[in-house]
């Protein structure tokens, strides 16, 4: 059975492609107006045109969202065009493994303004476009990162931890306005950025150390996401959901 998101207006941020893609056209079969974010254009018009081909609704807003003005901006929009925004998906990010001392500061500092600040910015947007009756919904895109050492992920992992106790207290500081706060922890998942940065061999490598013994799909998380966006979830807040197929679990 399809979850039933009719009448919600969600953005999402980095919907181009991969995770953000998936989510957005199984939000959108679900019934939700879908606020299409990317920093580049075209991608965002190529979710939108899917969307749509589907019969589903949605906007493209092409941004970079780790600037306040430029996500506040998008939210406007968005909310002029639906009426308002019931949910914010913070997924954006900038995917880079590397050893600590080949970090440069241009990168980490690019790094920490995709992950952490647009997170801020998405939680502002929410509370200035929500129906404040209604409430709404903040999912954060997590990773098993945050839990567990993984070598060549420093930054990575730095933003993904910040994520999740972000997570928690704007649960705790938004829970009393009705927002509920909660973040989707997907494990391995070759999408085409990810597809770039790891070998076949070691998603095979991956895929046998997991225990379900295969890789996470794109439409596992987007299956995640709807759900803590539903009623079935409304008593659900601070939650990080790790779709991982155990390998959290595992150690």
């Amino acid at each position: 059975m399809t979850t039933d998101l009719s009448g919600q207006c969600v953005l999402i941020t980095g919907a181009g492609r991969g995770l953000g893609r998936a989510v957005a056209e199984h939000l959108a079969a679900c019934g939700a107006t879908i606020g299409v974010n990317d920093i580049d254009a075209a991608t965002c018009n190529e979710t939108v045109a899917a969307i749509r081909g589907r019969g589903g609704s949605a906007h493209a807003h092409a941004a970079d969202m780790s600037m306040r003005d430029s996500f506040m901006r998008v939210a406007g929009d968005f909310a002029r065009a639906t009426g308002c925004i019931d949910a914010v998906i913070n997924n954006a990010m900038l995917l880079r493994y590397e050893p600590i001392e080949a970090v440069r500061e241009d990168v980490l500092d690019k790094m920490l303004a995709i992950g952490i600040k647009a997170p801020v910015w998405g939680a502002q947007a929410l509370l200035a476009h929500m129906d404040a009756e209604r409430g709404g919904c903040i999912v954060n895109l997590a990773s098993p990162v945050a839990f567990r050492g993984y070598p060549n992920t420093a930054i990575y992992s730095l933003v993904k931890g910040a994520i999740v106790t972000l997570t928690y207290v704007l649960a705790a500081e938004l829970g009393p306005r009705k927002v509920r706060v909660n973040a989707v922890a997907p494990g391995s998942v070759p999408t085409p950025g990810a597809l770039g940065l790891n070998s076949p061999e070691e998603y095979e490598r991956r895929a046998r150390t997991i225990p379900l013994r295969r890789l996470g799909r794109e439409e596992d998380h987007a299956h995640a996401v709807a759900f803590l966006l539903s009623p079935e979830a409304s008593f659900i807040n601070g939650e990080i959901l790790r779709v991982d197929g155990g390998i959290s679990a595992a150690g």
